[in-house]
């Protein structure tokens, strides 16, 4: 809608990119230095498409006030995958956005700091508040209902009702109101209940699945009945997939039937034929719920989830199972097992990143006791290396790009890394680029494995910011009281320190092997992570309740500590949410080791 499109890439951008009408702003991150998977390209093409959707959702047609921000930003999540899917060779995004963007969502509406899609203006009063607000609700969430409205609405009314909104308000400012009123011309249904109950409300439905087989003996024409159980308050219209053994295998799944159920509903639903050996709930993923598996389907998707055909069908189940290991449902090891099982065998990237991260950052560091992280780590680093064997013909370079990252990240003896350092390879690939060379010193560091020295060395071979990024993390990830001491100087007491530099520098400081070493600055942390944000502003804060907190001291003295410090009246408030959301994440893996 303007006369040019321009796009820049700016150094130490603090966010991720910004959409200034017909000049985007983007981190220069994005222009890769080394080797990326095709689902991190796949994320820049998203956040390129996101950022052209706001030219119409944010600037031809603006927000009137913060308390409408989804009407930019989950809009704009919403067509960025969307778009990609329909106009570029990324056509199975939405696979990305269930296993990654997603639980973002849905683990910030589980939160204490979680807000309506759509706040009552009143609860926005300030740009300030209006800062704590672009999360994981505002775009993940947001983008979901509005996937669910685009299944419940019919995308030619969706399409038809957007397309009014913009003609009706263009180079003008509209609200929640004016949006439904743009809809509500294009479809019978009522939209303005819609609205009231998925975009003014909190928190996120659970639906769980009741099947009654017929008796014992009974003709198997008598066939089964469901029931779908919500917890929560929204209506859901969602497709129900019925996956039975391939009777030649025995491992893969094959689709029988999909239902297609509004729910909540008084109909049981009877089923003809033999009780399914997989019932998945929102199959297709077109709501926002957690949703939960029957004791039969879990059993069936533990022993053969890489049987089941389709991807985005696998990120659901994925998805459920993660859910399950954060409410204490599923045993953190068996999470592990079954990543153990099954990703050898995945072919889809986006999935195999996801559940790594999630099994690597979550599951193998805050959820299993301390004495079994080691085991953890080692059943991550056994299914790198069966990827890895997987990817030796060189046809998936993204895979085994990811496998060697979780290899060196998982690593507890240096001996292996540290021969790839010295070789500048890996054995059958890939070379070592910046970001590898990088990520092995880091993890060298954390195991005592390199000196000062080595770190100055690589310096000087990588002079670049993303150089200097690297040995600030290693630099703070040496194992000894004099590193620990100087890179906590250079956090809370150097204000020359840039935004990227702390972010590194803070990332390498936290270490789970180096708990003994660290423990005296646990309680430091609250008073001067609030007089660092008082004293530098929101970016800094923000960064300091993000990277700078104590994540891996899972304990009750940290979480004492912390809820003593939110009764500051003097924490930035950016900082305040931060930590506010650290908290509850940290009960919540107290909660999971003690389940």
């Amino acid at each position: 809608p303007f006369d040019s499109y321009d796009q820049a890439f700016v150094p130490e951008f603090n966010a991720g990119a910004m959409e200034n009408p017909g000049l985007v702003t983007f981190r220069d991150e994005f222009i890769y230095r080394s080797a990326v998977t095709d689902t991190e390209r796949q994320s820049r093409a998203m956040v390129i498409a996101h950022e052209m959707a706001h030219m119409w959702f944010g600037d031809l047609v603006t927000l009137a006030w913060f308390d409408d921000i989804w009407l930019n930003e989950s809009f704009a999540e919403y067509m960025g995958y969307q778009t990609l899917t329909e106009a570029t060779r990324f056509t199975d995004t939405w696979t990305d956005f269930g296993v990654t963007r997603k639980p973002w969502g849905y683990d910030a509406d589980q939160r204490p700091s979680t807000h309506p899609v759509a706040p009552a203006p009143d609860d926005v009063p300030d740009t300030a508040s209006a800062l704590l607000n672009f999360d994981g609700i505002s775009y993940a969430k947001g983008a979901s209902a509005l996937r669910q409205l685009v299944a419940w609405l019919g995308e030619k009314d969706f399409l038809a009702g957007i397309n009014t909104h913009f003609a009706r308000h263009k180079f003008a400012n509209a609200s929640l109101a004016d949006f439904i009123d743009s809809l509500a011309a294009h479809t019978e249904r009522d939209v303005r209940a819609w609205a009231e109950i998925w975009l003014r409300t909190t928190g996120i439905d659970t639906l769980t699945p009741r099947i009654e087989e017929a008796p014992h003996g009974a003709d198997e024409a008598a066939g089964w009945t469901l029931t779908v159980d919500r917890h929560g308050s929204r209506p859901h219209h969602i497709a129900v997939g019925i996956y039975d053994r391939d009777p030649a295998d025995g491992r893969t799944l094959e689709p029988r039937e999909q239902l297609t159920l509004d729910v909540p509903s008084d109909e049981v639903v009877s089923v003809t034929g033999a009780r399914p050996a997989l019932l998945l709930l929102n199959d297709g993923d077109f709501t926002y719920a957690k949703v939960r598996l029957d004791e039969t389907s879990l059993e069936t998707v533990l022993r053969g989830l890489s049987g089941i055909p389709d991807a985005l069908t696998r990120a659901v189940v994925w998805n459920a199972l993660r859910d399950m290991v954060r409410d204490g449902e599923l045993d953190p090891q068996a999470y592990l097992a079954t990543a153990e099982a099954h990703l050898p065998e995945e072919r889809d990237l986006a999935i195999v990143q996801g559940v790594l991260s999630f099994a690597r950052t979550h599951v193998a560091v805050r959820y299993v006791a301390p004495e079994d992280r080691t085991a953890a780590l080692a059943t991550l680093t056994t299914t790198a290396r069966d990827l890895l064997r997987r990817t030796e013909d060189g046809s998936e370079p993204g895979m085994r790009l990811s496998a060697v990252r979780v290899l060196i990240d998982s690593a507890t003896q240096p001996d292996t890394i540290a021969a790839w350092l010295a070789d500048g390879t890996v054995p059958g690939g890939p070379a070592l680029d910046p970001e590898l060379r990088w990520r092995i010193l880091a993890r060298l560091a954390v195991l005592g494995a390199v000196e000062e020295g080595d770190i100055d060395a690589a310096l000087a071979a990588d002079p670049s910011a993303t150089g200097q990024e690297g040995a600030a993390r290693c630099r703070a990830a040496l194992p000894t009281p004099e590193a620990k001491a100087a890179a906590w100087e250079r956090l809370f007491h150097d204000d020359s320190l840039s935004n990227y530099l702390f972010s590194a520098t803070a990332q390498g400081f936290w270490q789970p092997e180096q708990a003994d070493l660290v423990e005296e600055y646990v309680t430091r942390y609250y008073p001067e992570a609030v007089a660092l944000g008082a004293r530098r502003g929101p970016a800094i804060g923000e960064a300091a309740g993000r990277y700078a907190f104590p994540a891996y001291a899972i304990d009750e003295a940290n979480l004492q500590a912390g809820h003593a410090c939110l009764a500051d009246p003097d924490i930035l408030p950016l900082l305040r949410r931060k930590l506010v959301d650290q908290l509850d994440d940290l009960a919540r893996a107290l909660r999971v080791r003690t389940t």
